[in-house]
């Protein structure tokens, strides 16, 4: 094996784990999300939450396995609650998100027209995790977005992209390995810190006027590094440590959004601040 190729491989590995939820067990999974309540289409919005949540599954994620815990969780609380499948690759089945980021910014697009369409209502929230807090900001900022979306909430939200703890330095010194990892998984290349895709987005400024930012980041985080590149800057921003709420909280990447409650109250704060309660180690029994 060429020597470069023993490098790509652990890095595309790592990167896919920035979503990477619950086994491929998935399909059997997909069905019951209707029951579970969410991705139900006859849900109209209630007065006290009169917008649905378009939840966006990360790298390597499904509209599924990637919210068997906060879905159930804002529905519980009266929310219509929608997840879509986006970043498809040919042949790849479950496991999506891999396609190029802007593809898949106009597949959200389309999704949330169709919620509006449904739901009757004229904006909508959107929380994601990894990718999925980071790649509605381009639908958001080139897509008309702004005029369809209330908030943002990022869990753990590769919004500047990551360093891999300083692994993907080290690309350029294996020819043909940004090549290779552009045209495989496009995604991946996409979040790598400092791509041309990260610098597109980020250019004149992070938000844009008319929508709420959070992010909610966990000090732990082994895949988006460091983990205060998910931050966001300028009006309307609001950047939490899950540790700031709850010290003895250990979520890493995959847990802040898997299956973390604290996390989870927090995003109930972020699309309700109205009604907001402290978020604390106790928030998970709530």
């Amino acid at each position: 094996m060429l020597p470069w190729k023993r490098v790509i491989r652990p890095l595309a590995a790592l990167l896919l784990a920035a979503a990477v939820t619950l086994p491929a067990a998935a399909s059997a999974q997909a069905a019951n999300a209707p029951r579970s309540g969410w991705n139900d289409w006859s849900c109209k919005p209630s007065a006290a939450h009169p917008r649905p949540v378009v939840l966006v599954h990360g790298t390597l994620g499904n509209s599924v396995d990637n919210w068997l815990g906060l879905a159930p969780y804002l529905k519980h609380r009266g929310y219509c609650v929608f997840s879509l499948d986006y970043g498809q690759l040919p042949g790849v089945p479950f496991f999506h998100g891999l396609g190029p980021v802007e593809k898949s910014a106009e597949q959200l697009d389309a999704y949330v027209d169709d919620v509006l369409a449904a739901t009757g209502a004229a904006e909508a929230d959107i929380v994601g995790h990894s990718q999925g807090g980071m790649m509605p900001r381009y639908y958001v900022k080139f897509l008309g977005g702004a005029d369809e979306v209330n908030a943002l909430v990022g869990i753990a939200p590769s919004n500047h992209g990551t360093t891999l703890n300083g692994l993907t330095k080290l690309l350029p010194f294996f020819p043909g390995a940004e090549d290779l990892l552009s045209k495989a998984t496009p995604a991946l290349a996409d979040q790598i810190a400092g791509s041309a895709f990260l610098t597109k987005l980020n250019a004149g400024g992070d938000t844009v006027p008319g929508v709420r930012y959070t992010v909610i980041a966990t000090r732990y985080d082994q895949v988006v590094t460091p983990y205060r590149s998910a931050y966001l800057s300028g009006p309307n921003v609001r950047n939490v440590l899950l540790q700031d709420l709850c010290p003895i909280d250990l979520s890493e990447h995959l847990a802040i959004g898997l299956f973390d409650r604290i996390a989870f109250h927090e995003v109930a704060n972020a699309l309700d601040p109205a009604h907001a309660k402290r978020t604390t180690c106790a928030s998970v029994f709530h």
